[in-house]
């Protein structure tokens, strides 16, 4: 019988408390949203849309660690901005986290 595994770790932000970080289930992980907080400070890091996903997508990377898991296992990401302008400067950050084809499906 499966079971939901939640998965926590302190080196990303934590979530607020009716949240998990990511679930475990029949192998597959579900993560949570994964923002722009330092996981030191609890604030939001200050800088570009760009330094705010490069923490974001580090949060995300540990935690999939966490679970067992990593970023080149990831099948689909949904990526929610502000503005929509900000985009090309998130994939700059993307690129980074996922540089090999075939990257995540994203939406």
């Amino acid at each position: 019988m499966s079971y939901r595994e939640p998965v926590h770790t302190t080196a990303a932000c934590a979530p607020l408390p009716q949240f998990s970080q990511a679930v475990k289930y029949n192998g597959i992980v579900y993560c949570s949203g994964a923002i722009g907080i330092d996981p030191a400070t609890d604030d939001l890091v200050p800088g570009t849309v760009t330094d705010r996903a490069r923490v974001a997508l580090q949060n995300l990377k540990v935690v999939l660690e966490a679970a067992g898991s990593s970023l080149d296992r990831v099948v689909k990401a949904n990526i929610f901005l502000a503005d929509m302008k900000d985009f090309a400067a998130f994939n700059v950050a993307w690129d980074e986290f996922f540089p090999i084809d075939p990257k995540p499906l994203n939406d």
